[in-house]
């Protein structure tokens, strides 16, 4: 099963040595998550074969680096990354961003895209908490196609609306907004921001009807455009 875990973010700009730290921790706790799909590490590239790569601070900042070299880099866009772990067949681990840049009207990002068998237990939830306490993003969720349907064909949202999927998370602003009475669990994290336990695997519905009810309240309202902060 394919399961879409995501965080997103406005401007921020950030040194290669913060980028490179924040890509190290990801990894780190991912590979305590999911150690079925962290055994070794690899680097997609747009041109060329894939690379060996370890998940070590010198490893890492010399991969930001590089991606900084690039003829079409810019520090408007962001420095993008992305790398693939394997172990267990079966498993992997697909985790990719764009982060440390400043731009006006595209989001920052980062996702890890997980394969595993049918019906192996994954700590999706946790992931998510992961992402946001490395990442500090603005929102981000745990998702997957049919929730992403939902949300597009039921409800309205695009691809670049602020959401929560199966399990949603909220920066500080945006969780004092959640309004009473939502149906989920709610797990305040360290620094305000909130996560929300809303659905199971399968019950695209009530991520449908919390999202709308979110979106009502305002907890999941963009951020202005041209961007000019981070988080809401």
């Amino acid at each position: 099963m394919r399961r879409l875990v995501r965080g997103f973010w406005g401007p921020r700009p950030e040194p290669v040595e913060s980028l490179a730290d924040r890509w190290q921790r990801t990894l780190d706790g991912l590979t305590g998550l999911v150690p079925q799909a962290a055994a070794a590490w690899s680097q997609i590239h747009a041109n060329g074969p894939a690379t060996a790569v370890t998940p070590d601070e010198d490893a890492l900042l010399g991969a930001v680096r590089a991606a900084q070299s690039a003829a079409d880099w810019s520090d408007l866009t962001g420095t993008g990354l992305r790398l693939v772990g394997t172990g267990t067949p079966g498993w992997e681990v697909e985790v990719s961003g764009v982060a440390g840049g400043t731009p006006e009207f595209l989001l920052q990002s980062i996702m890890v895209v997980i394969h595993a068998p049918d019906g192996a237990p994954v700590p999706e939830e946790d992931v998510l908490a992961l992402l946001a306490r490395v990442w500090e993003p603005d929102f981000g969720d745990v998702s997957d196609n049919d929730v992403l349907d939902a949300l597009e064909d039921e409800a309205g949202f695009s691809v670049e609306d602020p959401a929560v999927g199966r399990v949603g998370y909220l920066s500080p602003a945006r969780a004092a907004l959640v309004p009473d009475g939502l149906e989920a669990v709610r797990q305040e994290l360290p620094g305000g921001g909130e996560l929300l336990s809303i659905a199971v695997p399968g019950d695209a519905a009530a991520v449908v009807r919390a999202c709308e009810r979110l979106r009502e309240a305002g907890a999941l309202a963009p951020l202005p455009r041209p961007m000019d902060r981070a988080v809401l």
